[in-house]
């Protein structure tokens, strides 16, 4: 948050992989792009010539309900944009072009981890323009169905504080704190992978979800037990996902955030509908420079807890519940 330019990539990487809910192989690029580009998403026709292009910004998004899909009044250009967009918010690269041939990011192995060496393949450079923010100016909240959602002023960054809940023995309450820099994103949230129940999955595939989960890209929950034979990389790995799923929906404010996101029992729906929220009240936010902000020192503590055993493992990739 200190960084006083914006940032891009030193060259291009790629990743190739199935989308989790399409089913559908793609591949995705990460380019280089120019100073105040943002964060721009390029699908490429049969022909792997660009087709159509979109800002990744909170107006694209057309749905949030087992993913954050992002499109135009064309129709969805991208689904399941989450993970990249925390990836490179994660790591302070204000501006790339992201090209994909398929109709879905990747799921990789349903972390952010696979972008975050691609991201390091291609290296960041810095650029001559500075660093634009988003500064919370005061508090906005929003509540649905039991959970709530609310960006609101800090003095230290950007900070997330969550906390799920789901009625299973596996993960019961769970929460996570911490303000956010490139390391601890890196360490804490970046490897959190998705989750699921095999409860759902007979309705998730008639729903047209779900079709490419698997061992290799969810962590799979039964009623006793997590499925995936490497058991858990966090004891606290539910909720670490969820911070790195808002982390990636909140990227879509465009510019790097100054504040505080707390969410309880929220998902992609809460984390678009509070920031949807904040870009629409002008008074609870202002875009600054980089030269206008002051930053107090982060306190770099790391809170979670899991009220769950030790030791057992985790599931499947789940509906946008907590």
């Amino acid at each position: 948050m200190k960084a006083a330019r914006q940032t891009t990539l030193r060259s291009q990487a790629a990743v190739s992989g199935i989308g989790v809910h399409s089913g559908h192989a793609a591949t995705l690029t990460l380019l280089p792009a120019a100073a105040n580009t943002g964060i721009v998403f390029v699908r490429c026709g049969s022909d792997g010539r660009p087709d159509r292009e979109i800002r990744a910004d909170v107006r694209a998004v057309t749905a949030t309900e087992f993913a954050t899909v992002l499109g135009d009044a064309s129709g969805p250009l991208c689904s399941t944009a989450e993970h990249v967009l925390a990836a490179l918010s994660g790591l302070g690269v204000d501006n790339a072009v992201i090209e994909i041939d398929g109709p879905e990011v990747p799921i990789m192995d349903g972390s952010a981890a696979p972008f975050v060496e691609a991201v390091e393949r291609a290296g960041i450079v810095t650029l001559a323009a500075p660093r634009r923010y988003i500064q919370v100016l005061k508090p906005v909240r929003v509540a649905m169905d039991g959970a709530y959602g609310e960006l609101r002023p800090h003095s230290q960054g950007f900070r997330i504080e969550l906390d799920i809940e789901f009625d299973h023995p596996l993960i019961g309450r769970q929460g996570v704190a911490l303000d956010l820099d490139p390391d601890t994103f890196r360490n804490e949230l970046a490897r959190a992978r998705t989750f699921g129940f095999m409860r759902d999955v007979a309705k998730l595939w008639n729903a047209g979800y779900a079709l490419g989960a698997s061992f290799e890209n969810t962590l799979v929950v039964t009623e006793d037990r997590v499925l995936n034979p490497e058991g858990l990389r966090f004891a606290d790995e539910f909720a670490r996902h969820k911070a790195l799923d808002a982390l990636g929906d909140l990227a879509l404010a465009g510019a790097p955030l100054l504040g505080l996101y707390r969410s309880v029992r929220g998902g992609h729906k809460l984390n678009h509908a509070v920031l949807s929220a904040l870009m629409a009240d002008a008074s609870a936010w202002k875009a600054i420079e980089a030269q206008d902000v002051r930053v107090d020192a982060p306190r770099r503590a790391v809170r979670g807890h899991a009220d769950v055993a030790i030791g057992l493992v985790a599931p499947a990739y789940g509906p946008d519940v907590s």
